[in-house]
């Protein structure tokens, strides 16, 4: 087994040296994931805005990268990639009649578009290998109504609609696409929603499982899916969200 910030990583996830392109992978989910990939010995290039707190790797390349431009430059690609990961996200949650255009615009410019134009960037490298994977990232909220969440849920709900239109496109291509629809996860980005007792008090009690998640679950999910272990799905939404789109308890 490979340790990897407390969380257990099995080995033989893969089999094999891969390269693998994490956007946002600097922060939150995408580090987590970084950092698992890298412990299982694969280069990882990582595309964000700052490299933050990720230490340095052999294997590891940074590539400065702003996905919330309307034309992001992507450069630095390797010639095969086995493995896109697309975490990027936004969490602006406002009541409806207060909502601009310009936040709709930014949540499906950041949520969407720059992941249309990674893997656009990306597919002639993904189609190399022969097998490879794609995956996005949606949200709870898409599935389950949810007050203030009117334009990241619009923004992800397209992600849905892209990663099962992907997946048929992409299908004779050997390239799989799937999603993971998280619940609030205790990262950076969901800060201010966690930030003192009372609020993670209260957000631990809204799932059923009795708490939010850690970024080294979900990513220890995502890497599962990237691997030779999720060959054989494609065109998915998976809902990783602790009981919150399905359960509903009663004292």
């Amino acid at each position: 087994m490979i340790w990897c910030i407390g969380f257990e990583v099995p080995a033989y996830y893969f089999s094999s040296m891969k390269n693998y392109v994490i956007a946002g992978g600097s922060s939150g989910i995408g580090k987590a994931l970084t950092q698992q990939l890298l412990a299982a010995g694969h280069r990882v290039y990582v595309l964000a805005r700052a490299a933050r707190e990720l230490e340095p790797h052999p294997n590891l390349q940074f590539i400065e990268t702003d996905f919330s431009v309307p034309a992001p430059v992507i450069q630095g690609l390797p010639d095969e990639i086995h493995g896109l990961a697309y975490c990027p996200g936004s969490i602006q949650l406002q009541p409806f009649h207060r909502m601009k255009e310009d936040l709709f615009l930014s949540d499906y410019r950041i949520n969407v578009l720059g992941a249309v134009h990674l893997i656009q960037a990306a597919l002639p490298a993904l189609k190399k290998p022969g097998q490879s994977s794609v995956l996005l990232f949606s949200t709870v909220a898409v599935q389950t109504g949810m007050p203030f969440h009117a334009s990241i849920a619009a923004a992800k709900g397209a992600v849905e609609g892209l990663t099962r239109s992907l997946a048929a496109e992409f299908a004779t291509l050997g390239i799989r696409v799937n999603a993971i629809a998280p619940s609030l996860t205790q990262t950076p980005l969901a800060d201010r929603l966690l930030n003192t007792p009372d609020k993670l008090d209260a957000s631990n009690k809204r799932h059923p499982i009795g708490r939010v998640g850690q970024p080294t679950e979900v990513a220890a999910f995502a890497a599962l899916l990237m691997s030779e272990h999720g060959s054989w799905m494609t065109g998915q939404v998976l809902h990783l969200d602790g009981g919150m789109g399905q359960l509903r308890l009663f004292a």
